[in-house]
Formats: structure tokens, C-alpha cells, sequence
């Protein structure tokens, strides 16, 4: 598993379940070390559909982490101010990244892919309920 698709569905994740998770793999990565651990503003970058430039939409809360245990870094930031799950995630980057319970941790990734897949494809059918036929009209 790559670092982009970790990190990726960790940061939309159920937050008490990251959290859970990391804090059971705490004990193995002793000692750590926080780097960063805050809030703060960052541009939501956008894409115009016609052209395919890039603009910014506004500013977004964001939560930032960024830790050293195993004798590897970790890194997250998600959306909202939650400090702990942000500590959370980069907990669990740095325990793949130096090679600790990867199984377990990919295990756990993936079960939350499939959860949010399946939320995805909820809203979705949600959605195309709603879709108008201007062709019909």
C-alpha cells in the first residue's frame, strides 16, 4: 500500500475507530515524539471544469500532525479540528512507514476503504434520485 492511499483513507475515516487503532499500537512504537501537533488555515484548491484551471474555493479548518517513533516520521492532516485524530493518523504513518504491524494496519485500511466505499456509493444512489431529465421535461 502506497503512502497516498494510507494516508488518504485514514484522513476520511471513521475518527474513533483511527483512534482506537493507533492507540493499540502505541506501546510499539515508544519512544515518540511530536513534532507538530496543530490547527490551522489552509487555500481549497479547485478546478473550472471548462478551461481546467485552478482556482481557490476559500480557507479550510485543518488539524496537523507530524511525529517520529520506530526511528521513522509520520505525517497527517485532516479536515476539522481534531488534534488527537490527526495525531492518530500520523501515528499509524510512521508505524507503516518503519514496518510495524503493516498487516494489521493495512488490514485496518482497507476495512475502512470498503466502509467508505459503500457510504460513497449510498450517497450516490441518493443523489441520481434527484437527477432531473431536462430532455424529458
Amino acid at each position: 500500500m502506497d503512502q497516498n492511499t494510507l494516508l488518504s483513507t485514514l484522513a476520511r475515516a471513521n475518527a474513533n475507530a483511527v483512534k482506537a487503532c493507533a492507540e493499540a499500537l502505541i506501546p510499539g512504537l515508544e519512544p515518540i515524539t511530536v513534532i507538530v501537533n496543530r490547527t490551522g488555515l489552509a487555500m481549497l484548491p479547485m478546478e473550472e471544469t471548462v478551461c481546467g484551471e485552478t482556482f481557490y474555493l476559500g480557507e479550510v479548518l485543518l488539524s496537523e500532525a507530524h511525529v517520529r517513533a520506530a526511528g521513522a516520521e509520520g505525517y497527517a492532516a485532516c479536515l476539522g479540528r481534531d488534534l488527537e485524530q490527526a495525531l492518530a493518523i500520523a501515528l499509524l504513518d510512521a508505524a507503516y512507514a518503519a514496518g510495524r504491524d503493516c498487516e494489521r494496519i493495512t488490514a485496518f485500511v482497507d476495512s475502512q476503504a470498503a466502509a467508505l466505499a459503500s457510504a460513497d456509493e449510498a450517497l450516490g444512489q441518493q443523489v441520481e434520485q434527484t437527477r432531473v431529465e431536462l430532455e424529458t421535461f
